[in-house]
């Protein structure tokens, strides 16, 4: 996705906030219409094409799609080569940031889209165990589109996202068990269903669809600034590698929707049904992290990214995962494939949201809420 330029400043100082419509490209101005037509074109494949559903589920490798793989890593690509790698450990020195984050997306998470998916989706388990996944597949690289949108800070969201792909690693497999097999049987629930994925197999996914963008954004980063100069790095390579991340994205889900073309269009109410509680948990964990972040004294910059790193779910994982345990037809896969459908504009409209907001921050603070930073657009 292309890149705008700076904010302005005001008279006193302070970065005047843009409408986000004013801060996008024509490529990002319309990224509903994209999305729109990227679905209509899966499902129209997979009508057209009867046996491309199987034909593309069968390019797998260790139990990931290869083409659903190749669609994410090139739309992560170019976000992440933006981050400033060498503003790092002024993140990690934030213990506050750290200690939030950890505990709204691994105790807060998982559990509010437990109560959700059960409440919701009482009398249909596959649906609520995809749900469930999910709430389990913490946020993925795409945060720190929406990050920038709202004029984030863009190096936590790095730092945020690094971190719960290790926790994803090591806390998966075993709330997994939690809240699939044992709570269930504790409260009584009738319809458990168990998680068959390995250590490893969650191991590889987090290595493909965060670790091998990540390297590649931090060599291009350090090569490019070498080699350019990082004020020519920022302001004619990024931009050229920018619009990439919107066609990985387009490309994702037109694959999707082949797959899933035919479930999604004979069962329409389902996935309404499935919509409702992830419309739910994305208002509720946005709004509850980012009151959280004003609370604890973070500052605007901050606050946003953790709002929106609590807010956004590693669908890429989820949907590898349920595709591998339960089949890439399955209501749980279907579950996994409406999540970012309903993200993408929900997390816009929570951008305009973030934004009215800043101001009230700034307030607060006497001060600017955060340096203009060039090519803070959507990738």
């Amino acid at each position: 996705m292309t890149s705008t330029g700076p904010a302005t400043r005001t008279a006193g100082g302070d970065r005047a906030a843009p409408s986000v419509a004013a801060r996008l490209s024509l490529l990002d101005r319309y990224l509903a219409v994209w999305i729109l037509a990227a679905m209509a074109a899966g499902l129209g494949l997979g009508r057209l094409l009867p046996g491309l559903g199987d034909a593309l589920a069968a390019v797998e490798a260790g139990g990931i799609s290869l083409p659903i793989a190749l669609g994410l890593l090139v739309m992560m690509y170019p976000v992440l080569a933006k981050v400033r790698y060498d503003r790092l450990d002024a993140v990690t020195g934030d213990r506050r940031l750290m200690i939030s984050s950890l505990a709204v997306n691994w105790l807060a998470g998982p559990a509010v889209m437990f109560v959700l998916a059960w409440t919701f989706l009482p009398d249909l388990p596959e649906y609520r165990t995809g749900l469930i996944i999910v709430g389990l597949a913490r946020c993925i690289a795409m945060v720190i589109i929406w990050n920038d949108l709202a004029c984030g800070d863009r190096e936590a969201a790095a730092v945020l996202v690094a971190l719960n792909s290790v926790f994803q690693v090591l806390a998966f497999g075993l709330l997994g068990w939690f809240y699939l097999d044992l709570l269930p049987g504790w409260l009584g629930l009738d319809g458990g269903a168990g998680l068959d994925v390995s250590t490893a197999e969650i191991t590889l996914n987090v290595v493909i669809f965060l670790g091998v963008p990540l390297l590649a954004g931090f060599l291009t980063r350090r090569i490019g600034e070498k080699r350019l100069g990082r004020a020519a790095y920022e302001s004619r390579f990024l931009p050229r590698i920018g619009p990439w991340a919107l066609y990985g994205l387009l490309f994702t889900i037109v694959v999707l929707f082949a797959l899933q073309g035919g479930e999604i269009t004979s069962r329409p109410l389902d996935v309404a049904r499935i919509a409702l509680p992830l419309l739910v948990y994305f208002a509720v964990m946005w709004f509850g992290t980012f009151a959280l972040g004003k609370v604890i004294g973070l500052g605007y910059g901050r606050t946003a990214t953790l709002a929106f790193t609590a807010a956004g779910n590693n669908f890429e994982l989820a949907i590898a995962v349920a595709v591998a345990t339960f089949g890439v037809t399955s209501g749980q896969a279907l579950a996994g494939v409406v999540g970012p459908l309903i993200e993408v504009p929900v997390l816009v409209a929570l951008v305009h949201v973030s934004l009215a907001w800043r101001r009230g921050f700034a307030a607060r603070e006497g001060t600017e809420t955060g340096p203009a930073r060039p090519g803070a657009g959507t990738g």
